[in-house]
């Protein structure tokens, strides 16, 4: 190989060298993009300021979390083991029927932003079935995220002050 071909050669492969890490960081999907789409429920555990967790919904709990694109967010979450109504209707349910659903189940929508920089994603309550929570705001701390999997600590809990939610998604198929 003569000197010109070994310069050409060497000047290739310089730039793409430098071409390289601008292509894998273009190729690189913000928070946004990773979480929008729709997630199934594997488990939601709440913290207590003791260090003591529950299971939130119990045993093969079930839910659904979806984000658009346009930053709409829905949320439903509940036990496996709610009990049926023996009246048949929804609206003349026992107070034991009504506590046992309203202890086990939790559903929001509203909208949600994304803080690139610090991880996180804040919820905007429009309507939930805790109406305490009706419109405000609420963030979420990513723990970790994966294509198939996502996990966020809430420190915005139904259940008191100090409780810490940590939640864990997977990508619904």
């Amino acid at each position: 190989m003569n000197r010109r071909s070994v310069l050409s050669v060497s000047a290739m492969a310089v730039l793409g060298l430098a071409l390289l890490p601008a292509s894998a960081l273009s190729q690189q999907k913000s928070l946004k993009e990773q979480i929008v789409g729709t997630w199934t429920h594997v488990s939601t555990k709440y913290k207590f300021p003791d260090g003591k967790t529950t299971d939130t919904f119990g045993a093969n709990a079930k839910g659904m979390l979806m984000f658009d694109a346009a930053g709409h967010v829905v949320f439903v979450n509940l036990r496996s083991d709610l009990p049926k109504f023996a009246a048949k209707d929804r609206t003349k349910g026992t107070p034991q029927e009504n506590q046992a659903v309203v202890a086990g189940s939790f559903a929001y929508f509203g909208t949600y932003t994304v803080n690139e920089a610090e991880r996180t994603f804040t919820v905007h309550y429009e309507g939930t079935t805790f109406p305490n929570f009706d419109g405000i705001d609420a963030k979420r701390t990513i723990t970790a995220l994966t294509a198939e999997e996502l996990k966020y600590a809430n420190t915005v809990s139904t259940v008191g002050e100090g409780v810490v939610v940590e939640a864990v998604w997977k990508r619904a198929n």
